[in-house]
Parts: C-alpha cells; structure tokens; sequence
C-alpha cells in the first residue's frame, strides 16, 4: 500500500495501462477486462487488476500534467511492482494529417515541464520510450491493420497556451501533437529501470478543426485500448516484478 495507491502486496498487476480518466480505467475494466476488480480508490483515481486474453493486466488512472503522472508512475513501480507501463491518454495534432481518431505511438518526447529541469539541470535529456514495447505496439497494429504514425510528441505544462511562435516552430520540426504526460514517464520509467511507452489517440486538429466528444474522451478510442492490451501482452515482466 502506498500514499496515493490503496492496494494490497500483489494486487497490481505487472503490467499496467495508464490513462489519465479514472472514468476511462472504469470503461476499460468494464468493456476489456475479465473478471476486474478494484484495488484503488483514493482521490477517485480508479484502478483495477484483470484479465485479457488470459493474461493479467491492471489499469490505473494518473490525472492530469507531468507531475500527477510522475506520482503514480513512481508508487506504481516503487511500491507496487510494475515493470512494463503503457500510457493511453489523447493529444492535439500539429500535423495536418492527423485527423481525430489516428493513433500515435511516441517514439520520443520533447518537453518544457519543470521537473526536467530540476532533474538534468544544464542538459536537454531525451525522454524515450522502451524500444520492445515500441516495436511491440507497432507490429500488433499491423497484424490488425490498425493504422499508426510513429515520431516525436511534445509534453507541455499548460493546457491552454498563447504561444503560437513555440507551438509552430515545433510542428515544423516534424512534432506529431501535444500532450501533457509522456516525457514524465518515460523518465521516470528509465530512472527505476522499468519500461513504458504512450499510445495516443488525437482528440483534435487545430488544421482541421476538428474535435472530440467529451463522451469520445472518456469511452471511446477502443482501437487504442485494444491496441495497448495486445502490446502490454507481448512482452513478459522482468522475473523480479511484483511482490
């Protein structure tokens, strides 16, 4: 049991989604999951432990922005035995291409967040994700002819921003779309030498205009669920794992 985390030694699993809706951890649990059941309710950030396709998998909700991400990652892998890590979160397109709906795998993580600095003070350090689990993602989208981009994403601290100069000079080198939580776990998970990657979903396109449903946020996307569950399956736990 940790601070943030009410659950018993060996109720979560070593593998673990992460999406920032408690309610999508309950959607997940309800609609994926085989026989779930709930080990966390603290703040209301929903977690549950289960079953997909015979192998046991857990989901846990982590708010919001770098730092809430940084908490649970943290207790997770540090209290709670979890190696592999997988976020499922949304994001907003740069790239005119991606129209809501499409599916990125984060290759890498641009970010401003202000733990990094305080972390690597001097040095731009690249938060990347675990190359297994990358290539694990992206063959499980081709057996199942799921379209994905993989490349670079920007984790920022603000939601709402006002500077279009910084949000341009990104997209035109090459970053995919904006979120607000990668670059935290992927640090976090290198750090405690554990594995993680972000399966995103765009849930707008300033080039398009186009936007998501508050209801599209919190229970749809299933091509990425479903798509994070196969990855989360494809590769085994380190022995040590767990409790």
């Amino acid at each position: 049991m940790s601070l943030h985390i009410d659950a018993e030694p060996g109720a979560v699993a070593p593998r673990v989604l992460l999406p920032g809706d408690p309610l999508r951890a309950q959607f997940i649990a309800d609609r994926f999951l085989d026989r779930a059941v709930r080990f966390n309710t603290v703040r209301n950030m929903l977690g549950f432990t289960g079953y997909w396709h015979g192998e046991r998998v857990s989901v846990q909700g982590t708010g919001m922005g770098a730092p809430s991400i940084a908490i649970y990652a943290h207790e997770l892998m540090q209290e709670h035995g979890a190696d592999v890590l997988v976020r499922i979160g949304t994001c907003g397109a740069l790239q005119p291409a991606l129209d809501v709906g499409s599916i990125v795998l984060a290759a890498g993580a641009s970010t401003e967040s202000g733990l990094h600095r305080r972390r690597f003070p001097g040095v731009d350090y690249a938060a990347l994700p675990d190359f297994g689990l990358l290539f694990a993602a992206y063959t499980a989208a081709a057996s199942k002819d799921t379209a994905v981009t993989v490349g670079g994403v920007a984790t920022m601290d603000a939601f709402y921003r006002d500077e279009p100069d910084t949000v341009a000079a990104l997209a035109r080198h090459g970053v995919l779309a904006l979120e607000m939580e990668t670059a935290a776990l992927y640090t976090a998970a290198a750090g405690a030498g554990r594995r993680a990657l972000s399966i995103l979903t765009v849930s707008d396109n300033r080039h398009r205009d186009s936007h998501a449903t508050p209801e599209q946020r919190e229970r749809g996307f299933e091509a990425m669920i479903e798509l994070a569950l196969d990855t989360v399956i494809a590769v085994a736990p380190a022995a040590s794992a767990g409790h």
